[in-house]
């Protein structure tokens, strides 16, 4: 137990645990039929149609290279799984992601730790005091997540002190989980041995973040050198595999920081002076409202007055991600237009 924290109840903490967040696999079913039925209705059901007929235009398109984007809650309640797949099957060509999507879930879970069903109606001082965190109606074991930020900061101790981007870092939390993980369907873990890349540009907003603080303070005591996470190295890197990808697709779940950076290279390709299109086609399943301006809300049409999004392969989906994802994942798979793909094998262009 991690010093800092108090004994726990032990019965009342396990009966709170006692429920484990089993992950959907979308191999398991096959939602073509629904999804070609709800294309045939209206509202939020034919508009998840559209999206997954442009997801699949992107599968089928030689020259599209995808990059899902990842901000929310979505692998702890239920869609790590599915992610693995989109790896596993050669669906998606790069990720950017929140770094609790990539730490406090995925990389977590790698290490043999889960998530639990739970309630949101509940005393949270209750939980606190268990040392369990929630996520709405999900819950976390507080001592394995602090057993995750001190094994980030072990890794980064093992590194050469020096800058590293988000992306360079994760590909050895991902070599990490290849040699001594415990669950086959992670997604650090796949990424890293099918060379995609992923970027998490606000990284340290994690219990990474965590690790590499007690990493930094540990090592300049000692009076050594210790590393850092180098943000402008993330958009340089995913500006340079837009240059080279050139035609690409968005998938997007959730909006906040991975929409905007992905949206991003577009722009900056421009800036350096490279002439890119704007993204062929993007899809957006998010449940923020539009009229407050915020990010996670922007349309794709407004993101194409920006040069970032073209308008004719374009689909916002108004829904609660957990719900309609693996519909449109399902859809996706059993389709197989991603059996006919080249992989693009983009973790190789950084020469590590």
């Amino acid at each position: 137990m991690h010093p800092t924290l108090k004994p726990a109840t032990p019965s009342l903490k396990e009966e709170l645990l006692a429920n484990v967040v089993e992950h959907i696999d979308i191999t398991s079913f096959d939602a073509r039929p629904i999804v070609d039925a709800m294309a045939k209705m209206s509202f939020t059901s034919r508009d998840l149609a559209k999206a997954a007929d442009i997801y699949n235009k992107m599968l089928a398109d030689k020259d599209c290279s995808i990059i899902l984007t990842i901000a929310g809650s979505t692998s702890a309640g239920g869609c790590m799984d599915l992610y693995a797949e989109l790896i596993k099957n050669n669906m998606v060509d790069a990720i950017v992601a929140t770094g609790a999507a990539i730490v406090d879930m995925d990389f977590f879970e790698g290490l043999g730790f889960k998530h639990y069903q739970g309630t949101p109606f509940i005393d949270d001082r209750v939980l606190r005091d268990n040392y369990i965190d929630r996520i709405y109606d999900t819950y976390i074991d507080e001592q394995d997540l602090q057993s995750t930020d001190h094994l980030i900061k072990d890794i980064a101790d093992s590194l050469p002190a020096k800058a590293y981007s988000s992306r360079a870092f994760i590909r050895e939390m991902g070599r990490y989980l290849s040699k001594n993980g415990k669950k086959e369907n992670s997604l650090v873990k796949l990424a890293f041995e099918h060379n995609v890349p992923i970027f998490c540009p606000a990284f340290t907003d994690s219990s990474a973040g965590f690790g590499l603080v007690v990493h930094q303070v540990e090592q300049a005591k000692a009076g050594k050198p210790y590393l850092t996470i180098d943000s402008i190295a993330d958009f340089r890197e995913l500006t340079e595999l837009k240059i080279k990808a050139n035609v690409t697709g968005l998938l997007m779940i959730g909006g906040g920081v991975p929409k905007n950076f992905a949206q991003d290279t577009v722009v900056c390709a421009e800036i350096l002076g490279h002439d890119v299109p704007m993204h062929k086609y993007a899809v957006q399943i998010t449940v923020a409202d539009v009229r407050d301006g915020a990010c996670s809300s922007s349309t794709l049409k407004e993101a194409c007055s920006w040069g970032k999004v073209d308008t004719t392969y374009e689909q916002m989906v108004f829904a609660e991600a957990t719900s309609v994802l693996p519909l449109l994942a399902s859809d996706a798979y059993h389709r197989g237009y991603w059996k006919n793909r080249q992989k693009r094998a983009f973790g190789t262009m950084f020469g590590e």
